[in-house]
């Protein structure tokens, strides 16, 4: 429906497309499958929603999943609404009926298409053929009766009898069809078992040869010729098999430092770890994203002073302007503008299409936006608060996050998430959960700009990449006074680069968010305690810091605190990690390394609850204090 779209090759064909989703009846009691089937009736979405039933949810009945037991009467209440022109159409068909599953799809699906009214298919009345699980039989959880009904009713069976009833077949053609397809399937599994196995054989008598070698000037030469024989003949068909006895043999030699086979196993292992991590550990990211250069905000001489949103709002008129495919939607985003007021006055500049509203539907949200990106667009989708983040985290976690590691690079979706947090004093809106967050969502950046100027800049990097990206605008920087650059959409801020505000030579400060304020007052105290404090503002959590800059600035201080509001072990856990172990910090400190973190509950209500719930400038200073006491307690005498 939008003009500006048209140039787009292969968008669409007209709307024509129909997406296809399947779900078990037992996994339909989730609030996710209700949140996106109401969601998909409000904005009547092509979509084709198949749920297939067999009475049980793992080895547990449907009396105990689902209301009633009946999906379909459950589902009506959403059942299609001329008048209001909302809602689903819904199709219950037995799933050995194979007239009726073919009627229902045809005329079903064709109405979805070209109507653009969903559908929900709900085939009933399905068989489990050996169980929920492989790893136990449903014998164990069905009785007789129930097993002799899915004998009788089993799909193959059911199909069989219809072909024959209907004369499209004979008995003996039927039996012929049946011991081709049999024999073809077993010479295909063979084969592609085959093209499996042999590679990891040729690979198995490659390192036998090496350990075969250093058997043979070795003492424990019986004993190495062993773990090479029993790696060959093991039934564990794994590369894991091959690793595990050539790091035996290296640990069984590690004192025969004469024996020149050892060499060739090393190099061995190195080439094949490398091997093994491509195959496993590859394309979390497409690294694009890390390939946008800096360009710094530009300020003419008479740059206004404006409050932080003001540049959001001037941002993102511009960056819609310049591109057609972008697009806002979330919770209070169209009419308002979001409240906090960043996309002001958007949905009357470019309408309801571009700048739009949602119902409280966080995983749908998420779930929108990846459909979009998909698609080719670039949707910017925003969750009102930090803490509402937790709606939508599985998406973002299983879906988003993992896409492209999953499709092995093939299938990309740069979706942007905007929210906002940190240092609200509210009840349910004042977590700060990065520890979590940051561990869930995994092939997702996250940016933790302090102000808008840098979150500005942070849409601009993740908009010219393909990546998907989370941006956590600070919460209280919406009315902070800024300058306005005159280079809003050009202006661009790499990922994993650190910022250094203020250089020291007695600790370094580690924080990023609104953290950075507050630091920045405990450090005007600290000065005049004569403690010279680097402080530096991280930026962006993934990627942490990519060029090692913190670590160099531990080799001047020697002393490291990692400051934020999250709970204790959480986003400043991660930090101290990154540099202390990942980064080789701890070679460099001469005192411990300290974390200064939130208390370990939501925050209290109010300005004292947030004062005595997340650090405050008087805990950096007690905190800094105390390490330079330990330092020089003469100089730095501890008077409380």
């Amino acid at each position: 429906n939008n003009p500006e779209l048209q140039d787009m090759e292969q968008f669409s064909v007209n709307g024509n497309e129909v997406a296809f989703g399947t779900i078990g009846n037992a996994s339909s009691a989730e609030g996710l499958f209700w949140e996106t089937i109401n969601a998909g009736g409000v904005l009547m979405v092509p979509m084709a929603v198949n749920i297939w039933d067999d009475g049980y949810g793992i080895s547990v009945p449907g009396k105990y999943q689902i209301t009633k037991d009946d999906l379909s009467d459950v589902l009506s209440g959403f059942s299609y609404h001329e008048e209001k022109q909302q809602g689903y159409h819904i199709h219950t068909i037995n799933g050995w009926d194979y007239p009726a599953l073919v009627s229902a799809y045809q005329e079903g699906i064709a109405v979805v298409r070209e109507k653009h009214i969903p559908a929900i298919f709900r085939i009933k009345e399905l068989t489990q053929p050996q169980g929920h699980s492989t790893s136990g039989s449903h014998e164990r959880y069905k009785s007789k009766e129930r097993l002799a009904w899915e004998e009788e009713y089993d799909c193959l069976r059911k199909m069989r009898e219809y072909i024959l009833e209907n004369a499209f077949a004979t008995e003996e053609e039927l039996t012929s069809l049946e011991k081709d397809a049999k024999d073809f399937v077993k010479k295909e599994q063979k084969a592609a078992w085959e093209n499996y196995l042999n590679p990891i054989n040729a690979e198995k008598q490659a390192l036998k040869v090496l350990i075969d070698s250093i058997a043979t000037n070795s003492p424990q030469g019986d004993q190495l010729r062993t773990i090479a024989s029993d790696m060959v003949k093991s039934l564990d068909l794994e590369r894991r098999t091959m690793f595990r006895a050539a790091w035996e043999v290296l640990t069984i030699t590690r004192k025969d430092s004469g024996n020149a086979g050892r060499a060739p196993l090393l190099r061995w292992l190195e080439s094949h770890e490398e091997e093994n991590k491509k195959r496993y550990n590859s394309k979390l990211h497409s690294g694009n994203a890390l390939k946008v250069q800096e360009s710094l905000p530009q300020y003419s001489s008479d740059a206004a002073e404006v409050d932080g949103r003001e540049i959001l709002v001037n941002y993102f008129e511009q960056a819609f302007r310049k591109d057609p495919r972008i697009f806002a939607f979330g919770e209070d985003v169209g009419k308002i503008g979001d409240v906090n007021q960043g996309l002001a006055g958007m949905q009357e500049k470019f309408g309801e299409l571009r700048v739009t509203d949602t119902g409280i539907r966080e995983a749908t949200i998420v779930g929108q936006g990846i459909g979009a990106a998909m698609r080719g667009l670039r949707p910017i989708a925003e969750i009102q608060y930090l803490d509402y983040l937790l709606y939508g985290i599985q998406i973002m976690s299983d879906d988003l996050a993992t896409l492209y590691y999953r499709s092995n690079g093939k299938q990309k979706a740069p979706l942007i998430i905007r929210t906002r947090g940190h240092r609200l004093e509210g009840v349910w809106h004042s977590g700060s959960p990065m520890g979590m967050i940051i561990n869930a969502i995994r092939g997702i950046y996250v940016c933790v700009p302090r102000n808008m100027t840098q979150a500005a800049r942070f849409y601009n990097t993740l908009l010219q990449a393909d990546e998907p990206g989370l941006i956590i605008e600070r919460l209280n920087g919406y009315r902070q006074k800024e300058r306005m650059p005159s280079n809003l959409t050009d202006m661009a801020l790499p990922l994993g680069q650190i910022e250094v505000l203020r250089e020291g030579t007695d600790i370094t400060l580690v924080t990023y968010g609104a953290c950075v304020e507050i630091a920045q007052q405990a450090i005007r105290k600290l000065s005049d305690a004569d403690i010279s404090v680097e402080l530096i503002d991280v930026q962006s959590l993934l990627p942490f810091d990519r060029e090692h800059n913190i670590v160099k600035s531990l080799q001047k201080t020697n002393r490291i605190l990692f400051l934020d509001e999250d709970v204790p072990g959480g986003a400043s856990a991660y930090m101290m990690q990154q540099v202390l172990e990942h980064q080789g910090g701890y070679k460099y400190l001469d005192s411990a390394p300290l974390t200064l973190s939130a208390q370990a509950h939501r925050p209290a209500y109010g300005t004292d609850g947030d004062y005595f719930s997340k650090p405050n400038a008087e805990d950096i200073f007690r905190t800094v204090y105390e390490t330079m006491h330990e330092v020089d307690p003469t100089k730095w005498e501890k008077y409380w």
